[in-house]
Formats: structure tokens, C-alpha cells, sequence
């Protein structure tokens, strides 16, 4: 008995099969199989998928107003399922149909939101230009607004764009990759989004939709393709419907628990929590619409584009530092943040607060009106010693220690009036007072971990000085220009361990951040109670109110001098007009480099970066406008993305080509087509992710070349083989018969390799419904196979190679292997 593996039988062995020749291959009865009605086929799959798209789109009620742009997105699902339907019913390749249905969703995009196509639809140079500006209004749109933000024609545009990308995706995993439980990664994309975004929790219907429509996209799974499915029977596939429900109805409970218990126990939704007791998250601001409850180091500060934030009435031509929180808890080289733990329980900020440290009550009080324009946090920022508040509602509250006024949850806030204590103490008065009293928790002059330079800078700062107030002057004068320290929007570069001794000593470049953190860590050195305040600078006079921005984000710093109060200090040395330099510092030059009636009310929209002093003027100012700028660190060089583009191009002519050829010429002088556009794609994705940080690229190419590996590998393994049999090398049948195995196995239906020769070839012939010319060259096949291992002196003959050659093409013609099994052969994971 001659098996797949073994050689010819011993004479005293009795063979179970004839004497090798032409065998007459046995066709077994088969049990013909109705398919299911053709649209279960053809259509069921692709629906279910565009309508899981839809379902998970309606999570954009959270962040865009009104119904409308549920119209475009519905055309763009719609345009997109249609496509992948149409060309898969011709058998198109997959990367073509994604191809298609990109270029279906472009024509669209341009028709709509464009006049500048050409016949209307088709983009061009133009219509790009457009399509380019339109984007850029709708995320300047996104970064200005509030959510929900009006479905302009940016909006739409956008929307259309983004879920049309996902429908695209979806489609090919549910349909052309038959992996529907692989969407359910992407669906929850597209609702972490909204989540992320939107001021509330989103509607619970939204969940249950989506819930319902991927558990009915699962429920398709192996009913929506044929019983005979491309001319074989479908692996996979269950008789019982019961197959088909078990995993639909675990995903479902799965989906229900998670969402139920998510409510119940942690309040699923996108509201902010404060720090401590398990909410995190306080104070994130989004879009440069709220702050951050910390202070840096070291790193950048892009201030971005300008935002109105707040209109301040009431204040007249005083210039003061409106308040939002204030941080206490010094960590060594990352800088100032809110204590671990909860937040006090604070007094209800719409009843009768308490006296503000150092407000007596006796001084003037002042009404102030703050109109919140663009502003969504859980801190509600006020001026000077709050004395009250009115038109805040429920859930607000004050914590007198810390001077904040904070709620549960990030939130859009009304107007509000404060009523407040503008009064400042004299030089004189802070020169008498002490700062170190003990009516005020031991936590605001605790510091640990400081660099012994530090403290010996601050030590030699402070001697000679007799008062708490001159040695927090002094620390105070000591961040100026003549010292050598700039204000500027990026800290310099690193040259030493310790941060703060870095910026002190070396860099002495930084934003009011490093400035303010700087100076409390210096004052806690010398047991003087600070703390670091984070809020807005007075902003610009707009007629009979002040209008404070985005622009006028700040960090300053508070220091405790016991019946007084809390008293502010700013040692960062403005010098755009925004500062804040109090009478009691005013004498002589401030450290902001001019003094208070020097500032000028007009605001400052640039977002351009202070240069250093002495500094050569920076290429691509105003001043020069055509010249260029380093691209930040780990970022791709400029012409990176031109290089992309144009692999982009020449990837998509070799698509072009490599359809065309495959489905005209056929033969192996084509065969290059297909790798050299997936070369092209694939560095031209590579390079796309360099532009946005290198270490995506590098994992970008790390992911392609593990994924690509297998079939790598089974192609080397395929070529080194066909040279084998194409030459007539020794071996060359086994070699066929091996690559034949393989081919088997690659197509989900292995050989066991218990088989014999012939009981092997009936197998491949039944199970992949061989034509009558692929069962002719398979006995070609068998027969010079058996030969061989029986008289391996023999050779092959010179039809045999032609004889492969043509049962391979039978083999594609009736059974056309699978994309996953194009990437991801069996026949490279199994033993060998």
C-alpha cells in the first residue's frame, strides 16, 4: 500500500489498490442540497451590516443637533452596501470592492458638499481644495462649539465622511471576511466618540439599538451564505439554528448585564467625576473649554486657536485674576495637582457661604456678572473672597480652604452674579503679618523631595530678608528678564534629572506653569504656607465688560499671611499686556517687566510663541512669513506626506492593473501586479502614520509584516516547489503532490496523511467539484506521482508540469480559496 508519506510496499505485501496507470477516479452519489432562497445569499448579510452602521451612528444624538444628518448618513450606508452587493455578485476581488466603495463615498462627498467637481461629482484639484476647507470648519467648528453643536454644512459633511469610513469597514469584516463578531470593536468605536464628547450621558435607546442590530448581525452569521457556497459546501455551516443562536444569545445577555450593571453601579455615561472615591477625571476640560487640575514642569502648552470663554461686567477698568481652582500636593519632577482622596463636602454654593480666610466682611462688596460663553467643567471660576453667588443651581458647592467653587460633573454653567471682596492688603500691612499661622491645614507648607539646589538657591534668596513678605518678594523678583528667565510657550530641553532644578538653573524657559510651580515649591522650602491658583488673567476691555479667552489661561501663585488671607503673587514675566501686577509689588520694575498702567486692554489673538531673549527672530513669523518651521519631535519630515500621496496613486494604478490582468491575461506574466500594490499600500499607510508619530508607524509595520509572515512564507514555499516541477528536478512529483496537500489544507478541506495516493485525489476531486479537465490532469498527476515512489528512476514526463499547471487552475475555477486563506494559510501552521 503506497501512502502520502511513505514509499512502495514490500513484495510480500498485498496492495489495496491496482497497479498505478490511469485510474478511473470514483464519483460517490451525492445528496443534492436545495440552497436557501437567493436573497439570504446575496443580500441579508450586507443589510445587516449597514443597519448595525446606522444603529451605532444614532450615538451621534449626543454631540450633533437635530435629525438631518441621519438623512446623509442613511445615503452614504445605503451607497455603500450597494456597492459591495453589486460587485461581489461578480466575484470581484475584496481589496477592489473597499476600493469602490471609497471612491462611491468620495463621488458622493463631492456631489453634496462641493460645486467645484467635475461633472458635478468627480473631485478634483478644486473640489479637494474645498473639501479640505469644508473639514476645517467643521473642527474649528467642534473645538469652539458645544456639544451638541448645529448640523452645519461642515457637520454634515464630516458626519458623512466618518460613518461612511465605517460602514466601509464593516462591510468588509461581516460580509467579505465573514467575521461579524470582529465589528463589534468598531461599533464601539463609534460610540466611544460621542461619549467622550457629549456634556451628558447619551440616550439609552441608542445603546439598545445597537445592542439589537449586532446581535441580529451575528444572528446572519453562516445562514447568510449558500449551503453550496462557491460550489462547495460552505465550512463552517450547522444544520441546526440552534448552531447560529448560542453565541447571538451569550453577546446579547453579555450586552444587557454589561449595560445594566454599567448604570447602576457607575453611572455609564460621559460625566466627570472629581478625584478621589473612584471619580476621576475632574476638571478635563476638552478642547481648550475647561482646565486641567495640574501643573507642569516641564512640556508644551499649545494654547491653539483663541476661545471666548467667559464676558466679566462689573469689574470696570480693575484688572484682577479670576480663580478657578487651586492645587495644594507638590509631587517631585511632575509637578502641582489636587490631594489623593475626595474633595471636602464643601458648603451649597446657592445658600450662604462662609468667610472667605482673611475677609472680615467689614470691606466694600462687589457685584460681579460672569457670562460663561464657552465653557464646560466642574469648576466655577470667581474673583477675589467670595462672599455669595446667585443664579447657580443645585449641585454646586464651596470649599472656603481651597477657595473653589466646584459641582459632581462636568457641566455647561449659566450666568451667574458674584458677590465679592476686591480689597487688597498694603506693603505695609503684609510686611507686619505673619505666614505661618495655624488656622490653616499643615498640608500648604508640607514639601518633600525638593533638590537640595533648590533649597539652597531659595536660602540664599531669601537671606538678609527679616519679614515672611520680603522673602516671598524676593523669590518673587527673582523670575525675571534680568535674571535670565523667559516666558514662553515651551519649556527648554532637558538637561538635567530633576526637573525643577532644571528649569531654574539651566533652562529658565517655560509657560506660567513651570513659573508658578517653580516659585510655591521655593516658598514651601522656606516654611511660607502657598499654594498653586489656576484661572484666567484679567483678558480685554469689549465695551463695558472684559472679555477673557481661551488665550488668557493662567497659573499663578497664592501665598497665606494668616489675618489677611490668601495673597496672590504671578511670577511669570509677561509681557503681552495680560499681567496682573498687584499695588503691593508695584514699586520700582516688576518682574513682568512693566507695571500696571503700561498694560494695554486689547486683546491678543496670536498664538504664536515668545521667543526667547536674544534669540535670532523664528523663520515663518509674521515678519517673515515665508519661512519654515522644525517639525516637533518624532514627527515625519514635510515631504513625507507628497511621498505618500504618491504611492497612494501608484498603488492605486497597480490595483488597477492587477484586476485587469488577473481577470484578462490570467497567466504568471501578471503575477507581480497583486504584491507591488500591496507594497505600495502598505508603505504608503506607513508613511501616512509617520506624519502622525513614528512609533504608529513602526507598530503599523510591526502588525503588517506578523500578518503578512504566513503568506510570505507559504508563497516561498509555493515557488520553490512549481521550480521544482517546472524543471523536472528529482523530486519534482513529490513535490506536487506536497504543494497539492497544501492547497488542500490552505482551502479548509486538509487530507489526512493516513490517506493512500488515489483515496487522496478522490477527496480533492469530490470535495472541490473538479471539472472534467481538472480530473484529467489530477490522473495525470496521480499517476507520474505513483510512478515515482515506485520507480523513483523514472522521470515525470513532460506533461506533467502542464498537468499541474492546469489542475491548479481547476482548483481556483471551482474552488477559489478564501482571503483568510490567502493571508493566513493552514498549511504553514500545520506539522510538516
Amino acid at each position: 500500500m503506497t501512502t502520502l508519506t511513505g514509499r512502495p510496499p514490500r513484495p510480500d505485501q498485498q496492495p489495496d489498490a491496482p497497479p498505478p496507470g490511469r485510474p478511473e477516479l470514483h464519483r460517490p452519489t451525492q445528496r443534492v442540497v436545495e440552497p436557501p432562497p437567493q436573497w439570504r445569499g446575496s443580500v441579508l448579510a450586507p443589510i445587516a451590516a449597514g443597519v448595525a452602521t446606522l444603529c451605532a451612528s444614532t450615538s451621534l444624538t449626543g454631540v450633533v443637533g437635530g435629525v438631518g444628518w441621519l438623512g446623509y448618513v442613511t445615503v452614504a450606508v445605503v451607497l455603500v452596501a450597494a456597492t459591495g452587493l453589486a460587485l461581489r455578485a461578480i466575484r470581484t476581488p475584496t481589496a477592489v470592492v473597499g476600493l469602490a466603495q471609497l471612491v462611491v463615498l468620495l463621488l458622493l462627498i463631492t456631489g453634496v458638499f462641493t460645486s467645484s467637481g467635475i461633472l458635478g461629482v468627480i473631485p478634483g484639484p478644486a473640489a479637494f481644495d474645498e473639501i479640505n476647507g469644508v473639514l476645517t470648519a467643521a473642527f474649528e467648528q467642534i473645538r469652539t462649539g458645544l456639544p451638541p453643536v448645529e448640523s452645519t454644512p461642515p457637520i454634515l459633511c464630516l458626519v458623512t465622511i466618518a460613518i461612511g469610513l465605517v460602514a466601509v469597514l464593516v462591510d468588509t469584516l461581516a460580509v467579505a471576511a465573514s467575521a461579524p463578531a470582529a465589528t463589534g470593536l468598531v461599533l464601539l468605536c463609534v460610540y466611544a466618540v460621542p461619549a467622550s464628547l457629549a456634556d451628558d450621558m447619551l440616550p439609552w435607546w441608542t445603546f439598545l439599538l445597537g445592542a439589537a442590530a449586532f446581535a441580529g448581525l451575528l444572528a446572519v452569521d453562516g445562514n447568510h451564505r449558500h449551503r453550496r457556497w462557491r460550489n462547495r459546501d460552505a465550512p463552517g455551516l450547522g444544520n441546526a439554528p440552534a448552531a447560529a443562536s448560542a453565541p447571538v444569545a451569550v453577546v446579547a445577555v453579555a450586552l444587557v448585564l454589561g449595560l445594566v450593571a454599567g448604570t447602576a453601579l457607575t453611572a455609564v455615561g460621559t460625566v466627570g467625576r472629581l478625584p478621589g472615591s473612584g471619580r476621576s477625571g475632574a476638571g478635563a476640560g476638552s478642547g481648550g473649554l475647561g482646565v486641567n487640575p495640574f501643573t507642569s514642569l516641564r512640556g508644551m502648552l499649545d494654547q491653539g486657536s483663541t476661545v471666548d470663554l467667559f464676558r466679566v461686567r462689573g469689574l470696570g477698568n480693575d484688572k484682577r485674576l479670576l480663580r478657578a481652582f487651586t492645587l495644594d500636593t507638590y509631587r517631585p519632577n511632575r509637578g502641582w495637582s489636587l490631594p489623593d482622596g475626595p474633595m471636602p463636602a464643601g458648603f451649597p454654593a446657592n445658600q450662604p457661604l462662609p468667610a472667605a480666610p482673611g475677609d472680615d466682611g467689614a470691606g466694600e462688596a462687589r457685584q460681579i456678572q460672569i457670562e460663561p460663553l464657552n465653557w464646560v467643567d466642574v469648576w466655577m471660576p470667581v474673583y477675589g473672597q467670595l462672599r455669595g453667588l446667585q443664579g447657580v443651581g443645585q449641585g454646586w458647592y464651596y470649599d472656603p480652604t481651597s477657595g473653589a467653587v466646584f459641582s459632581e460633573r462636568k457641566q455647561r454653567i449659566p450666568a451667574y452674579v458674584e458677590t465679592a471682596s476686591l480689597a487688597e492688603p498694603t506693603k505695609d500691612q503684609l510686611e507686619s503679618a505673619t505666614a505661618r499661622g495655624a488656622d490653616i491645614p499643615a498640608s500648604y507648607s508640607q514639601i518633600t523631595g525638593v533638590d537640595p539646589r533648590v533649597v539652597s538657591l531659595a536660602q540664599d534668596l531669601a537671606a538678609g530678608a527679616t519679614t515672611d513678605f520680603d522673602r516671598a518678594s524676593a523669590i518673587w523678583r527673582y523670575f525675571s528678564a534680568e535674571n535670565g528667565f523667559t516666558y514662553d510657550t515651551e519649556t527648554a530641553a532637558a538637561t538635567d534629572s530633576d526637573a525643577l532644578a532644571d528649569f531654574l538653573l539651566n533652562g529658565k524657559r517655560g509657560f506660567c506653569e513651570q513659573f508658578a510651580s517653580a516659585m510655591a515649591v521655593m516658598l514651601r522650602v522656606l516654611n511660607i504656607p502657598s499654594r498653586v491658583a489656576v484661572g484666567f488673567t484679567s483678558g480685554y476691555a469689549d465695551g463695558d465688560s472684559r472679555m477673557i479667552t481661551s488665550q488668557d489661561a493662567h497659573a499663578w501663585v497664592e501665598v497665606y499671611f494668616g489675618d489677611l488671607g490668601w495673597v496672590s503673587f504671578d511670577p511669570t514675566p509677561r509681557s503681552d499686556g495680560r499681567g496682573y501686577v498687584p499695588p503691593y509689588l508695584q514699586s520700582g520694575t516688576t518682574s513682568s517687566g512693566s507695571s500696571d498702567s503700561e498694560e494695554q486692554d486689547v486683546p491678543s489673538v496670536s498664538t504664536t510663541r515668545v521667543a526667547p531673549t536674544g534669540a535670532p527672530e523664528t523663520q515663518g513669523s509674521a515678519a517673515n512669513p515665508g519661512g519654515t518651521q522644525a517639525a516637533p519631535a518624532g514627527s515625519a519630515p514635510g515631504w513625507t506626506g507628497w511621498i505618500a500621496l504618491v504611492l497612494v496613486l501608484i498603488a492605486v494604478a497597480l490595483t488597477v492593473g492587477a484586476f485587469l490582468a488577473i481577470r484578462r491575461l490570467r497567466g504568471r506574466t501578471a503575477s507581480w501586479l497583486p504584491l507591488a500594490a500591496a507594497a505600495a499600500w502598505l508603505v504608503a499607510v506607513v508613511l501616512t502614520a509617520w506624519l502622525v508619530h513614528w512609533v504608529l508607524a513602526l507598530v503599523l509595520l510591526l502588525v503588517a509584516v506578523a500578518g503578512l509572515a504566513p503568506a510570505v512564507l507559504r508563497e516561498i514555499h509555493r515557488r520553490r516547489r512549481l521550480a521544482a516541477i517546472t524543471s523536472h528536478q528529482p523530486g519534482a512529483a513529490d513535490a506536487a503532490w506536497a504543494e497539492l496537500m497544501d492547497e488542500c489544507a490552505d482551502r479548509g478541506i486538509p487530507i489526512p496523511a493516513s490517506d493512500t495516493v488515489r483515496s487522496a485525489a478522490q477527496k480533492v476531486a469530490v470535495q472541490h467539484n473538479l471539472d472534467d479537465a481538472g480530473k484529467n490532469d489530477l490522473r495525470t498527476v496521480v499517476g507520474a506521482v505513483e510512478r515515482s515512489w515506485y520507480s523513483p528512476s523514472q522521470s515525470t514526463g513532460d506533461d506533467f508540469a502542464a498537468a499541474f499547471e492546469g489542475l491548479r487552475r481547476s482548483l481556483q475555477r471551482n474552488a477559489p480559496m478564501s482571503w483568510r486563506g490567502r493571508l493566513f494559510p493552514r498549511s504553514v501552521f500545520r506539522r510538516r
